[in-house]
């Protein structure tokens, strides 16, 4: 059985881990940041020391309180005191010794990692590698925090409190990564840019983060890839798709290189929906990491990625039950043609790091964005509707035909150059951070869209005077005329001029610990079109952070966060709908205060964390849209004003010894309202939310782990036509509910060790299991399908379904 005293109360909860232990890694200097060579790191007895390069690495028990001693021959010792890991977690811990002083710091590490003071959770890189889900990975884990909301399994794509999938940022190694523009349908996205192999850090902030971040309304995402120590090759393979990691490094540790290559074929998910097609969904994902140290005083990085997306689909048939007990129908769906759409990025950034001395160190960071994105489809649909006998499902013969032509040929070429110097002067407690960056975008897209619609041969005209007519008792000559069509070119370049600076000090007051940030970032920036000259705006954005860890027997931290965000329009955020830019379009500015409690203690003799959060925003200049799947459509002006406000509780830790899980609960309410018309729910108004991360193993046999994790999130406004009028249409999708589950076997790891002739010998890890997705086989709906009554000209809502239930085979290893 299972851990069911301890985990039957808590039936859902999240996260898995293997052994019981955690590692303690870094590089440790001495006062003239030299490298220190040598170092005795030890607890009890057991310990390790640092190398020619000052890098060290050291396994530590899990989940207990220790004390581990940095010792060398010509310096005092380093103490840290009270020291606490959860399982699996890696914490990086760089020290510098000082000839006078022995140092002793007492270091409390909850179970998600360490304590923030900058409104930012940390999560462990072994539990996103972990955790089953249709889209594994990074978003996989966000999705399970409170605040964070995606109601599409297929979709890397989030919003967080309130926000769209456009006011995250994204970060890797400092290089601010983006993803493509054209796509719209979560089934095309297939992989996200992050690759979690190559993770070491993950950092996370959902409102109210600091000035050295950019200019974004909604999230951060702070990503830092590894860098190997060793050699060493892994390998995740699954029905899905197989990823490679190879991690090197050179003899005398100067290079070291990271590379992941993936490929994703998701045609398995798919398939699992209501229409019956031929599809074949193919990535290919390559990214390197390559790090050379030219001193100790500098080291130069490369971030290069370069991915390939050819998404081809072939619809055949679909039959869709909807409506209501009392009104039941059925629709037939008929398809000939196809779409075959191609996105295809490379990333290319270099990461110069230069230390002045030991206070100062100074970065530049150019980097290059290159997409070409393609979208050429022509899909013919013939349908038709039957009402149904309510008593047995049968059709009646009451039939409703029609006839549906969609044409897209959607081209966008876009480059993005950034040029970026960052610096950091720290001594003491007292840290001051700067930065400047310059940024240009060439934008360069033909968008050509329309819609047919007939039936028994009559055409479906617009609705304008000039085609109105009463067909077919008099004959209307006019040119055959889409029901809906967009035709336009657009040649977009912007330059973008930003900074920021700002002052972080942690010191004590009358035996309580305080620490303070304040800062500001500024932006100024030109947009010009072939139409128009361009059109520029200068934007101000002070943001402030104040924590207290008061001196009371409780651990008990409070954090207060205030700022102003402004978000520049990016070129999606310039095109309205009929596909015309506006240069005109200005920055939507928000207010967040963030206010935070976090409270650690003991359960079952292991760590936990109580997180709350209560937020606000007071957001201006509101750019509003539509949502279609992951496709946002905006009105391309700041006439609206809105707001946002919710709260957020998460209680993580061991639930399970050995192992980490949490719960999330989230209320969010945020309405707008456009040219005075008042107010009414966002496309993002996601009221309430409840996530469980959830790990645990049979102890007669802790080999065999599992993981879950389940999400309930009530249902969001949309599903309406596109260019419906949203003060009209105010109705919910259907409620999301999605629960996934791993069961995996460990043959091999560092701690399970086998025999000299045993085959498993040439692995270093080896683990085999089955995932099953949405486990419950429940209904989601992302969008619907709009069908028309030819004869009434009523519409019907057809729902579309994502993926039902589906199992998955998956083996690591690593060599």
């Amino acid at each position: 059985m299972l851990q069911s005293l301890k985990l039957s109360f808590f039936l859902l909860v999240p996260i898995f881990l293997n052994a019981q232990t955690a590692v303690i890694t870094g590089v440790i200097l001495d006062s003239n940041n030299q490298a220190l060579a040598q170092v005795n790191i030890s607890f009890g007895a057991t310990g390790t020391s640092s190398d020619a390069s000052g890098f060290y690495l050291l396994e530590i028990p899990a989940d207990q309180e220790i004390t581990i001693t940095f010792s060398h021959v010509a310096h005092k010792n380093i103490v840290l005191k009270k020291f606490l890991l959860s399982t699996n977690e890696t914490f990086e811990f760089n020290p510098v010794f000082k000839k006078n002083t022995t140092q002793i710091d007492e270091i409390t590490i909850s179970a998600t990692g360490e304590r923030q003071v900058a409104a930012i959770t940390t999560i462990a890189p072994e539990i996103i590698r972990q955790i089953p889900g249709a889209n594994a990975g990074v978003e996989n884990i966000l999705k399970l925090l409170p605040g964070v909301s995606s109601s599409n399994e297929l979709s890397t794509q989030y919003n967080v409190r309130g926000g769209n999938f456009d006011e995250n940022l994204v970060y890797v190694n400092e290089v601010e990564v983006y993803r493509p523009f054209l796509i719209r349908a979560g089934q095309q996205e297939s992989l996200s840019f992050v690759n979690s192999d190559m993770i070491q850090q993950l950092r996370f902030s959902a409102g109210g983060f600091q000035a050295k971040y950019g200019d974004k309304l909604a999230s951060v995402l702070d990503i830092t890839y590894k860098k190997p120590v060793s050699f060493g090759l892994k390998v995740d393979a699954s029905l899905m798709g197989v990823s490679t990691t190879l991690e090197t490094r050179s003899k005398d540790k100067k290079l070291s290189s990271l590379t992941g290559v993936r490929y994703r074929d998701i045609s398995h998910l798919i398939n699992s929906q209501e229409t019956v097609t031929n599809v074949q969904p193919k990535v290919i994902d390559i990214q390197t990491y390559e790090s050379y140290q030219f001193s100790q005083k500098f080291t130069l990085g490369f971030l290069g990625n370069l991915s390939l997306n050819n998404y081809v689909n072939e619809p055949k048939t679909r039959v869709t039950n909807f409506g209501t007990l009392n009104n039941p129908r059925r629709v037939s769906i008929f398809y000939a043609g196809k779409e075959n759409n191609r996105f295809n990025t490379a990333l290319a950034a270099l990461k110069a790091t230069y230390f002045l001395n030991d206070k100062i160190t100074l970065k530049f960071i150019p980097s290059l964005f290159h997409t070409v994105e393609q979208e050429s489809s022509t899909i013919i649909a013939q349908y038709e509707i039957e009402d149904l006998d309510n008593s047995f499902g049968d059709a009646s013969t009451s039939k409703k035909l029609g006839t549906q032509l969609n044409n897209a040929r959607n081209t966008l070429d876009a480059l993005l150059f950034n040029l970026a110097h960052k610096g950091n002067y720290t001594k003491e407690n007292t840290t001051i951070d700067w930065g400047v960056k310059y940024t240009h975008e060439d934008i360069r897209d033909q968008i050509r869209e329309s819609e047919f619609l007939d039936s028994l041969g009559f055409f479906v005209r617009p609705s304008s005077p000039a085609f109105i007519n009463n067909q077919p008792e008099v004959s209307f000559n006019a040119p055959i005329e889409a029901l809906e069509s967009i035709q336009a070119t657009n040649f977009v370049k912007t330059n973008r001029f930003s900074g920021y600076l700002q002052y972080s000090q942690q010191t004590q007051w009358h035996s309580n610990e305080i620490y303070y940030n304040f800062g500001f970032r500024s932006q100024y920036w030109n947009v010009s079109s072939q139409a128009n000259q361009g059109n520029s705006q200068l934007v101000f954005s002070p943001r402030a952070q104040f924590a207290l860890k008061p001196n009371w027997k409780k651990d008990l931290f409070f954090k207060l966060a205030l700022g102003i965000y402004h978000q520049p329009p990016f070129y999606r955020e310039l095109r309205d709908a009929t596909g015309a830019v506006n240069v005109n379009v200005k920055a939507q500015r928000a207010f967040h205060t963030v206010v935070t409690n976090e409270y650690s203690f003991k359960l079952w003799s292991s760590p936990f964390k109580l997180i709350s959060e209560l937020y606000y925003k007071d957001l201006r200049n509101v750019n509003t849209y539509t949502v279609e799947d992951v496709r946002l459509r905006y009105v391309a002006n700041n006439d609206a004003t809105a707001y946002a406000y919710g709260a957020d509780i998460r209680m993580t830790g061991a639930f399970v010894p050995g192992t980490e899980s949490w719960i999330s609960l989230g209320y969010l309410k945020t309405e707008e309202n456009s040219t005075n018309r008042g107010y009414i729910s966002r496309p993002t108004d996601q009221r309430f939310k409840a996530a469980i991360l959830f790990q645990d193993y049979i102890p007669t046999i802790p080999d065999v782990k599992m993981h879950l994790n389940l999400v309930y999130q009530t249902g969001v406004p949309g599903g309406s036509p596109h260019n419906a009028d949203p003060y009209i249409f105010q109705s919910r999708l259907r409620d999301y509910k999605r629960a996934d589950l791993g069961i995996s076997y460990t043959f091999v790891n560092e701690t399970k060790k086998v025999a000299e002739n045993s085959w498993l010998k040439g692995f270093k890890e080896l683990s085999a299991g089955f995932e099953l997705f949405n486990m419950f086989n429940t209904q989601n709906s992302i969008s619907n399908t709009w069908v028309r009554n030819i004869d009434t000209k009523e519409q019907f809502a057809v729902p579309n379904f994502l993926t039902s239930r589906i199992l998955n085979l998956r083996v690591r290893m690593q060599f």
